[in-house]
């Protein structure tokens, strides 16, 4: 029978476990904090339990890191990390530092199964679900590691974005426990404000994410109609705009933030116009209180998409922000390392023939020929 990795467990998960080897839930106290608070990785490094549990949990438990396969730091500050998730998958990471946080990128999945155009990562395809473990030794990794690097004692990380490889609402029942390790105050103490999911539309496991762990949301929106966010994010077909609307609203009632983010990738001469700025006016105004996050899209050769440019950025975010919309445009961190949004891709052993998928499928961009491209 192989070991138990305890880094899928949040803290009810192991105090069942404990239990199960005859020890109270106190103990799994104790076990939990020596694992996400301290770091420890050796059960004879946890002084305060007793010499019995250290012994049971020897053969039976393990703590499973992850491989670090590389490490690149960006001339900003940003650290990218790739891990080895075993059978020639591999994962990215990245740590952003900012003046007043510090935020974790972390990946749900490897690979992406929903296939969004602009998105490097879909284009690669999608091979499994990370496990609850691989999720967490993420942060783990990162928060221990830096603490030693930077020599602090106090907490690096103090904020955590489901943004990296993956869908994590399509892995749900790993995400979960992941995300109650991250705000257990035994565990990393996260704020739910400071702990976002970023999910392309699954309606069924917003409304489900609700009730279970109701952390920030953010929407990979980046299309203000139907026909075109249909060939942007293919999901669409399934969860139309009106039923991801209609959720989002749902969600406010539980959300640690009385707004929903919509996030907007910014595409040349496919969703940039002054016209679509005006439709996302008329989809959210008075109906979704929201903040939209306006993204420059990161090209990749694949995609065969460009990079709207600067002005026609400013302009579009004028338009939305003169309309009483809180919005922002997104700085682009570590894109020399190619940590940026949407340039996460690790290695795939993909099951889905995705890139093959992609490039018989061109883009069809709506209305752009005649739309207005005031900027």
């Amino acid at each position: 029978m192989s070991a138990v990795n305890l880094l899928d467990f949040d803290l009810e998960g192991l105090a069942a476990f404990c239990e199960q080897l005859g020890e109270k839930r106190f103990r799994a106290v104790q076990l939990f904090r020596w694992i996400h608070q301290k770091g420890a990785t050796d059960f004879d490094q946890m002084s305060d339990l007793a010499k019995s549990l250290r012994g049971k949990l020897q053969g039976v438990a393990t703590l499973e890191r992850l491989k670090v396969i590389s490490e690149h730091v960006s001339a900003d500050g940003t650290i990218k990390w790739l891990f080895d998730v075993g059978g020639g998958n591999a994962v990215e990471s990245v740590y952003i530092p900012e003046d007043d946080r510090a935020t974790l990128c972390i990946s749900s999945q490897a690979g992406c199964a929903v296939g969004c155009r602009f998105c490097s990562t879909g284009h690669q395809g999608f091979s499994r679900n990370l496990s609850t473990g691989e999720i967490i030794a993420q942060l783990w990794h990162a928060e221990h590691t830096l603490r030693q690097r930077f020599k602090r004692d106090d907490r690096i990380v103090s904020n955590v974005v489901m943004m990296g490889m993956g869908e994590p609402l399509q892995n749900y029942n790993a995400l979960v426990p992941a995300l109650r390790t991250m705000l257990d105050d035994h565990g990393y103490g996260l704020s739910r404000r400071r702990v976002t999911v970023s999910t392309s539309g699954v309606v069924p496991m917003i409304e489900r994410l609700m009730k279970d762990c109701p952390v920030a949301l953010a929407v990979s929106l980046h299309a203000p109609n139907d026909p075109l966010r249909d060939e942007l994010v293919p999901l669409n077909r399934k969860y139309p705009i009106a039923e991801l609307m209609a959720t989002c609203v749902d969600y406010l009632s539980a959300a640690p933030r009385d707004f929903i983010t919509f996030e907007y990738c910014m595409l040349d001469g496919v969703n940039d116009t002054d016209e679509h700025a005006r439709e996302l006016i008329a989809l959210v105004r008075h109906k979704v209180p929201c903040k939209f996050n306006l993204i420059p899209f990161n090209p990749f050769p694949q995609s065969g998409l460009k990079r709207s440019n600067n002005p026609r950025v400013q302009a579009f975010a004028r338009i939305l922000a003169d309309a009483g919309i809180v919005t922002t445009v997104r700085k682009t961190r570590g894109d020399d390392i190619d940590a940026a949004c949407g340039q996460l891709a690790g290695e795939v052993q993909d099951r889905t023939r995705a890139s093959e998928r992609m490039l018989r499928q061109p883009i069809m961009i709506q209305a752009a020929a005649v739309a207005d491209r005031k900027a």
